[in-house]
């Protein structure tokens, strides 16, 4: 079934409301092929909302109870924090800088506001590099990067969800608003992708060109996005694609994968459609009810070629393959012709179970999700990867 046949007739490709309880998240078994659990779980933290691999190959966890980002080594031990306030997501570029998602306290003619803010961070001032050393050079204020006034209206409902890097340090970020899309405002939608440059300008909402036209409020409460150009990006080609999960609980397909396009006619970007295949796998990450509650996705830049997705409503980690096949392709001489399930989860203080994981990480072939719920960075690593 192709993306578009899931939205056929659906108007403005918005659908009716769905009943998704039926979703039960996959079970850990004891499996020849599966993500195991590496201890002891990391615990320096208070409440991790997500973590992402450096192109320093650091690891960098946004801390929410602390308004930190923490850096850590790959053993997992913590180098050094700096504190945004209220940062919620984080993104490298190839500089070396952070790009943190937070918030500003701003007074607008006498009024107290805490308004989201995209943070630009040097880690290198003054020759020493660290988190520890961190300095803000930037700051971009909403909604000022895309206008010059304000108006109360602003300050409701707003929030920046997530941050990734393209190809040239550009970078996209995901925003949901509290109020219906407009699909010929002159303002970004409340619902959107918004692209900035390498040096923080502000470009535009993404509209996205499908086969019934182009729509600038094709996307959905999104709630996380990840790049192509994922680090240490081994065997990755320079691209703009990026995916986007989305919350909104109206949307049967929760997994989008868009395309970027330049030639003479402009520039374009379109829905990916991927096959779903049933002879090859017996899960996809664009089927519809997938997913109850994705809150963070995450590739591997290694040339494993694997999608990580953390549910935050099931309790669960889902891992497919960039073909959108759920598991991993079968080991030689297994026997085995469709792809291995490697999803696990449930709700537990275990170490295979989560409680509300809003981030995940990949790195070194190992897997890192943080579990928010329970306070702590778990580590996984699949059986096929131990020698």
């Amino acid at each position: 079934m192709s993306v578009y046949s899931v939205f056929t007739g659906c108007k403005d490709y918005l659908g009716n409301e769905t009943d998704l309880s039926f979703i039960e998240p996959p079970n850990f078994e004891q499996r020849q092929v599966a993500y195991v659990p590496i201890l002891p779980e990391i615990t320096e933290v208070i409440e991790p909302v997500k973590i992402i691999q450096g192109f320093d190959e650091l690891l960098y966890v946004v801390d929410a109870g602390a308004e930190e980002i923490v850096a850590m080594d790959q053993a997992g031990r913590i180098l050094g924090s700096t504190q945004i306030p209220g940062v919620n997501a984080i993104a490298q570029d190839r500089r070396l800088n952070i790009i943190a998602l937070g918030t500003k306290d701003t007074t607008i003619q006498d009024v107290f506001y805490s308004l989201p803010c995209i943070y630009r961070l040097d880690l290198n001032p003054g020759g020493r590099y660290g988190i520890q050393h961190a300095q803000i050079i930037n700051e971009s204020v909403h909604p000022f990067y895309y206008k010059s006034g304000f108006s109360s209206g602003d300050a409701v409902g707003v929030e920046l969800t997530g941050v990734a890097v393209g190809e040239a340090n550009n970078y996209y970020v995901t925003r949901t608003g509290p109020k219906n899309n407009n699909e010929f405002s002159i303002l970004p939608p409340d619902q959107a992708v918004l692209s900035f440059d390498a040096d923080d300008n502000y470009r535009t909402p993404i509209s996205v060109l499908t086969s019934q036209g182009s729509f600038r409020t094709f996307f959905r409460e999104p709630a996380g996005i990840a790049s192509l150009m994922t680090p240490p990006q081994i065997e990755a080609s320079p691209t703009r694609d990026f995916m986007v999960i989305s919350a909104a609980p109206e949307e049967p397909v929760k997994f989008r994968q868009i395309e970027f396009r330049e030639d003479p006619d402009g520039i374009r970007y379109s829905p990916v459609i991927l096959p779903q295949n049933p002879e090859r796998a017996t899960g996809f990450i664009n089927e519809p009810g997938k997913f109850r509650k994705p809150a963070d996705i995450a590739l591997s830049g290694d040339g494993s070629d694997l999608i990580f997705v953390v549910d935050s409503e099931l309790d669960s980690l889902y891992q497919f393959t960039v073909e959108g096949f759920e598991g991993i392709r079968p080991p030689p001489g297994s026997g085995e012709t469709k792809h291995i399930v490697t999803s696990f989860g449930g709700t537990g203080s275990g170490v295979t179970q989560f409680r509300n994981p809003q981030g995940v990480a990949y790195a070194r072939r190992i897997l890192y999700v943080a579990d928010t719920g329970n306070g702590r960075i778990l580590r996984f690593r699949l059986t096929l990867d131990f020698n």
